[in-house]
């Protein structure tokens, strides 16, 4: 277990060592916080007031940031992940695995050291953005989530990190060179905010985008998040009950496929087959390319 320990700890420090690779995995989450904090949360807070007269305003900027912190943390439990998968394709480039094979760590110790690192750099980097973001809706917006809404979020969250993570891992067995993973995550990166609903409401796509966008992974666990997140600055917008569910289905906290409205239990249960599903596959695909 200690071969294991020093290998994970060897790529946090690989990881975190490489403060560009650091950067551009919360590019996402960066893009998204600038995106409504300079142009799109004005618009979302002055469509809802028109909706919403008899709210206040800063309770519907609340609300619209609540919302938004709930789409920065969902895309950051991915993309980290994604990123700290980097050392794999660089220990592939380089021949690093040659020299581990000549040293006294066998292959299911390297794996593991793979992917506990993975998890790890995840849920530390998802942990850090998710304590900011709780920090700077108490004291700009005055929105304090209730203890059992933070565990609630925080544990979507980690199982969210250990689902990407894994396929994370599965995904880069397939990358050979750093300029083909630079380029799959450029495009992850930039097609992942659409996909989680975040960018732009999901309810503001067509019908049939909708449908596919509500029915991904991506999309499902940060409307878990949402939820939690949004319950309470929701309440001081509006407690009509049709108003409320209208909203939630605008702005993806609640998902539909068809007239089919995603449950949670659906979504933990897809998550967990992921972990199980994509660890084994990338366990077995990391394995086969260390020779």
């Amino acid at each position: 277990m200690n071969v294991v320990m020093d290998i994970t700890g060897r790529n946090l420090r690989l990881y975190f060592r490489d403060r560009l690779n650091v950067f551009f995995s919360l590019l996402g989450a960066l893009v998204l916080f600038l995106l409504y904090t300079l142009f799109l949360g004005n618009q979302q807070t002055q469509g809802l007031a028109e909706s919403f007269p008899q709210a206040a305003e800063e309770d519907i900027k609340g609300f619209v940031d609540a919302w938004m912190f709930a789409g920065i943390v969902g895309i950051t439990a991915i993309t980290t992940g994604l990123a700290a998968v980097n050392v794999i394709v660089d220990d592939t480039a380089t021949g690093r695995f040659r020299d581990f094979l000549v040293s006294p760590i066998s292959r299911g110790q390297l794996v593991l050291g793979y992917l506990l690192s993975t998890v790890a750099i995840a849920l530390i980097m998802t942990t850090v953005v998710f304590a900011v973001s709780l920090a700077y809706l108490g004291l700009v917006d005055g929105v304090v989530l209730a203890v059992g809404q933070v565990a609630r979020s925080y544990g979507y969250l980690v199982l969210s990190c250990v689902a990407f993570g894994a396929l994370s891992c599965f995904v880069v067995t397939f990358v050979r060179t750093p300029g083909s993973f630079a380029a799959l995550s450029t495009l992850v990166g930039t097609i992942l905010g659409f996909a989680a609903g975040s960018y732009i409401p999901v309810g503001a796509f067509p019908e049939g985008v909708r449908n596919f966008v509500s029915a991904l992974p991506f999309m499902q666990a940060s409307m878990v998040v949402r939820q939690e997140m949004t319950e309470g600055p929701m309440d001081a917008v509006t407690d009509q009950p049709g108003a409320v569910a209208e909203v939630e289905r605008l702005f993806g906290i609640t998902a539909y496929v068809g007239d089919w409205a995603v449950p949670t239990g659906y979504v933990l249960f897809v998550l967990a087959a992921m972990v199980v599903v994509f660890s084994v596959l990338a366990a077995l695909r990391i394995r086969s390319r260390i020779r």
